[in-house]
């Protein structure tokens, strides 16, 4: 259900398995299917469980679909065009109604695939392992068509930062003000990052950052993903080792920087309960870019589960939205239960210290899980940052000194990535470094 009505110009359809359905030109998929309350997106590969969104960040590989021909293609980050096709995958004959879903109720300790009937005489061995291929995988191969690969482009610049999100933008934005080249590269189709899951900032914030990058002189480049450095290759024999390879439409591009900011931010956990996998169970980031960013409110009955900032924020917005919401700490209590099988439809509250004791039922279609998010550490580790282990900050991050000096020269970390804080500390870290890159750039004041 959306918050605001959508001018029929920007009204598009999409096929969703046949089912022609509308959504807003230019939203992710997934955000579109969950605004016509279509939730499951498909079947999970080894037991066949309903599967929908959970982060929409593209983090979390539950919202693979089929669209226009091409197998696994992530709903959260591919957006809407009309005429669009998409296929729910992983499943037979439906994902409504999945005959492969039996396995998750014929074995309900689990199932060692790698031993399943190995011992059986080998005309019943190779039949099982047809079935076992039938039972898992993901998707079709895609559709015949031409691929015609570009060549990778070259580029040199003073400083690249990774990830647009609050400490991205500040770091750019005060690095460039000195002077400096900067890249600013961001996988999502929409520069921001947290500040558009949050609602005290939100798309205002989010865009007056990114105009002000522009003012600066900073190439952003979004739908960018960094796959990976590669200490050892080099643009040219001049170089000194050591690039960056980025995904974008235009083919690979190979990037050359003297130094690196990683703002990279975090990932979205889950907690530990009963079923947590169920359609309606979200992230509460998740929540809330479907409120700010995508301006839809995704149920009427919400529990958000959490004791954070975050988790106190997130059950006001809901609130003003007109969701009636019920907030459970996940400290003195805690969820036992959950009911529901291809969609969310309760859950069941205990206190901890008494898990077998009485519960509390709650209604709810949505779950919002404020769970402390984890550092996305991956590209900072290519470099051979040293990381270390803090729980109180979402586990293994990067430490850095006060100008996100990292243990690897020319290497910076700044906002989540560095160790969880928030939107507000993240934009605080962002300026501080790029200030303090900028001024030690050697670049013009």
């Amino acid at each position: 259900m959306r918050l605001s009505d959508v001018p029929p110009d920007q009204l598009v359809e999409l096929e969703l398995d046949g089912e022609t359905l509308l959504g807003r030109r230019g939203e992710p998929v997934a955000s579109a299917l969950i605004a016509a309350d279509r939730w499951l997106i498909g079947r999970s590969v080894k037991y066949h469980r309903p599967r929908a969104a959970f982060c929409l960040a593209g983090s979390c590989g539950s919202c693979l679909v089929r669209i226009d021909g091409r197998p696994n293609i992530r709903a959260c980050r591919t957006a809407l065009a009309p005429g669009m096709k998409v296929e729910r995958q992983n499943a037979y004959p439906s994902a409504a109604l999945d005959l492969f879903g039996a396995t998750d109720f014929m074995f309900p300790r689990g199932m060692d695939h790698h031993t399943f009937f190995v011992d059986a005489p080998r005309p019943i061995h190779a039949v099982m392992q047809k079935i076992a291929r039938q039972l898992a995988g993901l998707g079709r191969l895609p559709e015949p068509r031409e691929v015609k690969i570009p060549p990778a482009r070259a580029l040199r610049v003073e400083l690249v930062v990774v990830g647009a999100g609050p400490a991205g933008l500040s770091a750019a934005i005060a690095a460039a003000r000195q002077g400096t080249r900067v890249l600013l590269v961001d996988e999502q189709a929409q520069a921001g990052g947290s500040l558009l899951a949050d609602p005290r900032h939100g798309l205002a914030r989010a865009a007056d950052l990114v105009a002000t990058a522009r003012q600066a002189g900073v190439e952003l480049l979004c739908s960018a993903t960094v796959l990976a450095y590669y200490p050892e290759d080099r643009i040219s024999e001049d170089d000194e080792p050591g690039l960056l390879a980025i995904s974008t439409a235009a083919g690979l591009l190979l990037v050359k920087a003297t130094r690196h900011v990683y703002a990279t931010g975090s990932y979205d956990q889950n907690a530990l309960f009963p079923d947590n996998d169920l359609p309606g169970v979200l992230s509460a980031r998740a929540v809330g870019r479907l409120l700010v960013r995508d301006q839809i409110l995704p149920a009427r009955r919400a529990v958000v589960l959490g004791a954070g900032p975050y988790a106190h924020l997130l059950t006001e917005a809901l609130s003003a939205a007109g969701a009636e919401v019920t907030r459970i700490d996940g400290i003195e209590q805690q969820i036992v239960a959950t009911e529901g099988h291809r969609r969310l439809r309760a859950v069941r509250v205990a206190r901890r210290s008494d898990p077998g004791g009485k519960s509390t039922r709650i209604r709810c279609e949505l779950l919002a899980v404020a769970a402390l998010p984890a550092p996305a550490t991956e590209l900072l580790r290519e470099h051979g940052c040293q990381v270390r282990w803090e729980a109180s900050v979402g586990g293994f991050h990067v430490p850095t000194d006060a100008a996100g000096r990292t243990s690897v020269p020319g290497v910076h970390a700044a906002g989540d990535v560095a160790g969880f804080l928030g939107v507000d500390a993240a934009l605080d870290a962002g300026a501080r470094i790029g200030a303090a890159i900028g001024g030690s750039s050697g670049a013009r004041p």
